[in-house]
């Protein structure tokens, strides 16, 4: 008995050390945030700062992954190159002079959409599908709190919907698996329009979140996947800024030297 405990004690010290064999500690020196990473193959888990990989946090507009599915699903949107028009009245252009905000003063499909993040479609979208769908879906995706209630078009933005960097990969985990409840042709839009970068080595798919969580403090989330040949890694990183400048490039940018230094993106 005491030789079993022993092996069975040996095991989970191995286990916890390859979850934590790379030290990321040097990647958030002079910044507070975490990372999660899933390698699939090897079925194993990278974290930085565990305690806030389990903290739920406003998604932002990583919430535009499900959306999309959920606007593809239920019929509201038919395709990536669905066009919604911008409203000018009701979605005037205050403060639209940086990138990608730039962007947003026109009308736009479902792939520009996410491309350049445009919070305007995606309110369209959800009220369009309506809080009873909406619920359906968010609640059948498992997705953080499930939270959507108060305004249908701001609950993943201002509202009370939170999740966590552990969360976001199990949620990408289901959805490039397919084991979302939507059909094989929603997944395979949402998974073409994710794509950011494809080369013969790898394809990232990712999506930026970011805004303010309360006065004087900025979120900034980066989530995804990294195809390899023969491998999945998944992946989800938040940071804390002052200002969504301080943010907006410095997730990504940070996220990607995680990666590469991990040899899934190349330095």
């Amino acid at each position: 008995m005491k030789f079993m405990r022993a092996v069975l004690l040996l095991l989970m010290m191995v286990a916890a050390a390859s979850a934590s064999a790379q030290d990321l500690s040097p990647f958030f020196k002079d910044t507070k945030g975490s990372f999660v990473l899933y390698d699939l193959k090897n079925d194993r888990y990278t974290r930085y700062n565990e305690a806030r990989c389990r903290e739920r946090f406003s998604p932002k507009s990583t919430f535009k992954i499900p959306n999309s599915l959920i606007g593809l699903e239920t019929g509201v949107i038919r395709d990536a190159d669905f066009v919604i028009p911008w409203n000018r009245q009701k979605y005037p252009p205050d403060g639209w002079d940086e990138y990608p905000f730039i962007h947003w003063k026109q009308d736009h499909t479902l792939r520009s959409a996410i491309k350049y993040s445009v919070v305007w479609y995606y309110r369209e979208l959800a009220l369009r599908v309506g809080a009873k769908r909406m619920k359906k879906y968010v609640t059948a995706f498992n997705y953080g709190n499930q939270d959507i209630s108060g305004r249908i078009d701001d609950f993943w933005l201002g509202g009370p919907l939170r999740i966590s960097a552990d969360e976001q990969v199990e949620f990408l985990k289901k959805f490039y698996a397919g084991r979302l409840p939507v059909s094989k042709r929603s997944t395979e839009i949402v998974k073409d329009i994710l794509v950011l970068e494809k080369t013969p080595e790898y394809t990232l798919s990712a999506k930026t979140g970011g805004g303010s969580i309360k006065e004087g403090t900025y979120i900034g989330w980066f989530v995804g996947y990294v195809e390899t040949k023969g491998n999945v890694y998944f992946f989800a990183c938040n940071i804390e800024g002052t200002s969504y400048p301080e943010i907006r490039d410095k997730r990504i940018d940070l996220t990607k030297r995680i990666l590469a230094e991990l040899g899934l993106l190349p330095k």
